[in-house]
């Protein structure tokens, strides 16, 4: 008589919430070792199935809505799916795609979508609730042809060998291609918003990085050139293996230029000749300058009208003033105007923008006589 025996998972979600917040515990305490292939066995199915699963187990909780097979597949597809959805989402949020909120998102998406389970499973009655179960039927092995147990055996070792592989493989990684990143980013920390228009004088920013991949300590340097001239070094820089280095770089031009090429160069120590290199485009503009330097009095009661101009930068231009006007004066678009009702000194400040963003700001005081 065959041996017949089903196993329920009936606290599935418990153990996917349960697998991930362990998951989440190794990423940010152990490193090395056994905790780094624990990381590689749990990070896989992570990544696969459980966000699949829990989201296939939140829309369809009937166990008749679809069959074990198309849960399965569902569940790897949509994962796969869901990832990079999350990931693109995480791009437009100030934390970005980073490892830290990567996997918080990610078990807050899991945790969530297993809630929905859970509630909807209670609202149905048991025998209709989808349960995961795994049923085994082995038969006596002395009813077993030669054959069937030789094979039986085979099929034993070979699940024993395969296991012994994986162990082996995460235990002892092997050495993979050696190499260096090297990336520049904006301001924000994002590949966006690079300084490609800026004054003459005016410092541009961007956030140079470095990730030693070599499976060694690196020494490095970084090395910034404007026009074949170099404006700026960094100091040496010791990396371990996988460490990573992040740090603001700004640069200025003395004189105006059209695509002006910014070179960022990077040096592994001994190196005569830069190991990665980066560049950037930009284009320097003469410094905006206003027009009038200074502001003609006005007379209490009169007419008084000026009209502001700008040069150096990239038609067309855009004027604001900020300052406290006497009454009956106003400033619209790019004219100051009316007839000042009192007497005195009025501190204003006018700001012209150019098409390219650039901006340059004069001071004036308008006095008003009798």
């Amino acid at each position: 008589m065959s041996t017949r025996r089903t196993v329920r998972l009936s606290y599935d979600l418990y153990y996917i919430v349960g697998l991930s917040l362990v998951l989440a515990g190794i990423i940010f305490l152990g490193s090395g070792g056994w905790w780094q292939g624990l990381r590689v066995a749990l990070g896989l199915p992570f990544i696969l199935f459980f966000p699949g699963y829990v989201l296939i187990a939140a829309l369809f909780t009937r166990k008749d809505d679809l069959s074990g097979i198309e849960r399965v597949a569902l569940s790897f597809g949509l994962s796969i799916a869901v990832v990079p959805l999350i990931g693109l989402g995480l791009n437009y949020t100030p934390w970005g795609i980073r490892l830290a909120p990567v996997l918080i998102s990610m078990i807050i998406f899991v945790a969530a979508m297993s809630g929905i389970a859970w509630y909807r499973r209670r609202r149905l009655p048991e025998e209709d609730a989808f349960i995961p179960a795994f049923v085994f039927e082995l038969p006596p092995w002395g009813e077993l042809s030669r054959l069937d147990r030789v094979l039986s055996v085979l099929l034993v070792l070979a699940i024993l060998a395969a296991i012994g592989s994986i162990i082996y493989v995460v235990t002892v990684p092997k050495t993979g291609e050696k190499f260096t990143e090297f990336y520049i980013l904006g301001p924000g920390g994002k590949a966006e918003g690079y300084p490609t228009d800026l004054n003459v004088g005016q410092q541009g920013q961007v956030i140079v990085g470095v990730v030693n991949h070599e499976y060694s300590t690196v020494s490095y340097t970084i090395e910034e050139e404007m026009g074949n001239y170099i404006t700026a070094s960094s100091q040496a820089i010791s990396l371990n293996n996988e460490q990573a280095y992040e740090a603001p770089l700004t640069f200025a031009a003395n004189l105006p230029n059209q695509n002006l090429e910014v070179q960022f160069l990077l040096f592994r120590q001994g190196d005569a000749s830069p190991y990665r290199s980066l560049h950037l485009w930009v284009n320097v503009h003469a410094a905006i300058t206003i027009s009038p330097s200074t502001l003609a009095p006005a007379v209490a009661g009169r007419s008084y009208r000026v009209t502001f101009g700008a040069a150096g930068g990239t038609l067309p231009y855009t004027f604001r003033e900020k300052g406290a006007l006497t009454r009956r004066m106003t400033f619209n678009g790019d004219t100051l105007s009316g007839r000042p009702a009192i007497a005195g000194s009025y501190p204003i400040t006018v700001t012209a923008t150019d098409r390219a963003g650039l901006t340059a700001s004069e001071s004036y005081t308008l006095t008003v006589i009798r």
